[in-house]
């Protein structure tokens, strides 16, 4: 993981998508810009400038020089002149991983995790739970909150939403428009369960405020309500059959 093996990616990364964004702003027709960054995940490769900037570790390191990189990308886009009319999302694909040096992070109180259960691979919502941002001006009101239970493949459902587009039956099957919640139209349950599972094969159902895991290794199972027990500390399997 020692940065000293490369450099990161993340400046040409954004520059190629802040002249991506400059050039298409200037064309008539919609565009999508999908930028899925190498961070911040191992190797942690940060560039010099981003070194010890966190004071914490070269992890945190590299999630200060992601947010420097997506705000260059956001810059962009407002002097292009399209950002008025442009969904953003950022979003992650898993929980921190665990093995950037949790425990020293932990140890001068910094929880990657926040206040849930596990890390990247797990089951438990440190594992699932991960920030989806959404700025899109005139449509998504400012600093509004939606507590929906969504998954990141319901995106193609609600691309396809947003530009009218009827996708066909054998596309995106497990994929819901998320406009209803967005858009504030609609507080109805968008899912009506939503399966996850962890890296060792631990599949997980939410539904609602629950949350069920079954362990095929040793047929346990843990059942949470995530309402009152976000850190998944009391498992209800017992009392709730």
């Amino acid at each position: 993981w020692s940065s000293d093996v490369c450099s990161s990616d993340l400046p040409a990364l954004g520059d190629r998508a802040s002249a991506f964004i400059t050039d298409a702003a200037t064309r008539p027709e919609p565009f999508l810009l999908y930028l899925p960054l190498t961070s911040p995940h191992t190797p942690l490769a940060v560039n010099a400038e981003w070194k010890d900037k966190s004071r914490l570790n070269l992890y945190a390191d590299f999630v200060m020089e992601t947010d420097a990189v997506v705000g260059r990308v956001l810059a962009a886009l407002e002097k292009s002149g399209a950002a008025a009319n442009t969904l953003v999302i950022f979003t992650s694909d898993n929980g921190c991983a665990p093995y950037i040096d949790i425990a020293g992070l932990e140890a001068m109180g910094h929880f990657p995790s926040g206040p849930l259960r596990g890390y990247k691979a797990d089951a438990w919502e440190g594992g699932h739970r991960v920030p989806f941002i959404v700025r899109w001006p005139g449509q998504v009101k400012s600093g509004s909150v939606c507590d929906q239970l969504v998954q990141q493949s319901d995106l193609m459902a609600t691309f396809a939403a947003v530009l009218g587009t009827q996708l066909p039956d054998n596309a995106g099957e497990d994929s819901v428009s998320l406009l209803p919640a967005l858009l504030g139209t609609d507080r109805a349950p968008l899912h009506e369960a939503v399966v996850h599972h962890s890296i060792q094969g631990m599949f997980s159902l939410r539904q609602g405020p629950w949350k069920l895991i079954e362990n095929y290794d040793d047929d346990s199972i843990e059942l949470y309500h995530l309402e009152n027990d976000l850190n998944e500390s009391h498992n209800l399997a017992q009392s709730e059959p």
